[in-house]
C-alpha cells in the first residue's frame, strides 16, 4: 500500500515508532558520555522532555544547568555581613556552578538562598515563602552552604530546607491549571526527612490556603503516617494533591509504595485526567521503578482536579512549613510525560553521579527494581 493510501492506524504506528526511536536515541547519548564534558555537552533533563513532547514549563537547581544551551543564573545568595546579592551561573552552557565562588563571597559570614531561578525562560523563580492558612511568614530562608554535594565531580550546594524554611512563586507562567495534565521529577536527600507537614516541590493554591480537595499536585517526601503512606516505616515518594497525602489510589496504606532512601533519590509524581502515577529510583545509577499508576484516589474530590498553578518548595500549599529535607534539582512540564522519556531523564541524572560515593540506601518492598 502507498504511503499517500496508508490507512490512520499506519499513520499513528510511524509516529509512534519514531517518537519510540527519538526517545531510544536520547537514552543513548545520555550513556555514551560519563565525564563531565561530554554531559555538559549532550541533551540534559529539559531537552530531553523537550524531544519527548512535555517541554519544561519550570526548571530549578542550584547545581547545574538543567538545559544543555543555559547559561543563565542558577541561584541567587544574600550575605548576612552587608546585605549583599550574588548570582552565580554555569560556568560553560550547560554546566556547573563556580562553588568556589560562592565560598569566597560568604568567606567570614553566612549566606542565605534568596531566588532559585528558573531555567525556562518563563520567570518561575522561587523566592521565599509568604505566610498562608497553616502559618505566618515570611518563611525561612536556606543556609547557602548546608547541603555540599558533588556532581559531575564539581562541588556544588543544595538548598537544605529545616523546619520554618520555605520558597514559593504564586504568578507563575505555564504551570498546569484544572485537570490539565503535567509531570515533576526532584533529586533529593533521600537520608533527610521527617514526619512533618510538608516537604513538597510542584503544584500548589496561588492564595495559600488550603482551597480543598485536589487544588494541589505536587511530590511529597517523608515519613508522616496522618494521611497516606506506603510500606515499611518510610520515608515514601508521595502526591500532595491537598488534604490527602497519597501513595496510591487509597487513603491511607498502599502497600506498593514503598520506603525509599537512597542517599539521591530521584521522585516522580505524574497526573492527568482521572490519571496519575508514582515513579522513584536510586538517582546514583539503575533504573526508575513504577510504585502506583492508576486512577485518581477513591475519595471524592480529586477527580477532576482543581489544580491552581503555584510553585512550592519545601512546605506545603497552605505554607505548613513543619517538615525538613534537601532538594538538588527538579522540573515541572506541560503535558503527561511518557515512561520512556523519564527513564531517559534518569540515564542523565545517573551519568553526572551526585555525591562521586556510594549509593547507600534502598527500597523496601513495594514493586521495585529495573526501569519499568
Amino acid at each position: 500500500m502507498s504511503a499517500l493510501a496508508q490507512p490512520p492506524l499506519g499513520r499513528w504506528f510511524r509516529r509512534w515508532a519514531l517518537a519510540v526511536a527519538a526517545i531510544a536515541a536520547l537514552v543513548a547519548s545520555v550513556l555514551v558520555g560519563n565525564s563531565p564534558a561530554s554531559q555538559a555537552a549532550g541533551s540534559l533533563p529539559c531537552d530531553i522532555y523537550q524531544s519527548g513532547g512535555t517541554p519544561c514549563v519550570a526548571a530549578h537547581s542550584t547545581t547545574r544547568a538543567l538545559y544543555s544551551s543555559y547559561t543563565g543564573p542558577l541561584y541567587q545568595v544574600r550575605r548576612a555581613s552587608d546585605n549583599t546579592y550574588k548570582s552565580f551561573s554555569p560556568t560553560t552552557a550547560g554546566g556547573y556552578p563556580d562553588a568556589s565562588a560562592q565560598d569566597s563571597f560568604c568567606a567570614g559570614t553566612t549566606c542565605v538562598i534568596t531566588r532559585i531561578y528558573d531555567q525556562t525562560g518563563r520567570g518561575n523563580d522561587l523566592t521565599q515563602a509568604p505566610g498562608g492558612g497553616a502559618a505566618g511568614g515570611p518563611d525561612n530562608l536556606a543556609d547557602a552552604t548546608a547541603a555540599p554535594t558533588t556532581v559531575a565531580g564539581h562541588k556544588a550546594y543544595g538548598v537544605f530546607v529545616a523546619p520554618g524554611t520555605g520558597y514559593r512563586n504564586d504568578n507563575t507562567n505555564g504551570i498546569a491549571t484544572g485537570d490539565n495534565p503535567e509531570g515533576m521529577y526532584a533529586v533529593l536527600d533521600g537520608t533527610h526527612y521527617n514526619g512533618g507537614c510538608c516537604f513538597d516541590y510542584g503544584n500548589a493554591e496561588t492564595n495559600n490556603n488550603d482551597d480543598g480537595n485536589g487544588t494541589m499536585e505536587a511530590i511529597y517526601f517523608g515519613n508522616i503516617k496522618v494521611w497516606g503512606y506506603g510500606s515499611g516505616n518510610g520515608p515514601w515518594i508521595m502526591a500532595d494533591l491537598e488534604n490527602g497525602l497519597f501513595s496510591g489510589v487509597n487513603q491511607h496504606l498502599n502497600s506498593g509504595d514503598p520506603t525509599i532512601n537512597y542517599r539521591y533519590t530521584t521522585a516522580i509524581i505524574k497526573g492527568g485526567p482521572n490519571h496519575w502515577a508514582i515513579r522513584g529510583g536510586n538517582a546514583q545509577s539503575g533504573g526508575l521503578s513504577t510504585f502506583y499508576d492508576g486512577v485518581r484516589p477513591n475519595v471524592s474530590g480529586y477527580n477532576p482536579m482543581k489544580k491552581q498553578g503555584a510553585i512550592i518548595l519545601g512546605i506545603g500549599g497552605d505554607n505548613s512549613k513543619g517538615a525538613q529535607g534537601t532538594f538538588y534539582e527538579g522540573v515541572m512540564t506541560s503535558g503527561y510525560p511518557s515512561d520512556a522519556t523519564e527513564n531517559a531523564v534518569q540515564a542523565n541524572i545517573n551519568s553526572v553521579n551526585y555525591g562521586g560515593g556510594s549509593s547507600g540506601g534502598s527500597t523496601t518492598g513495594g514493586s521495585t527494581g529495573g526501569s519499568t
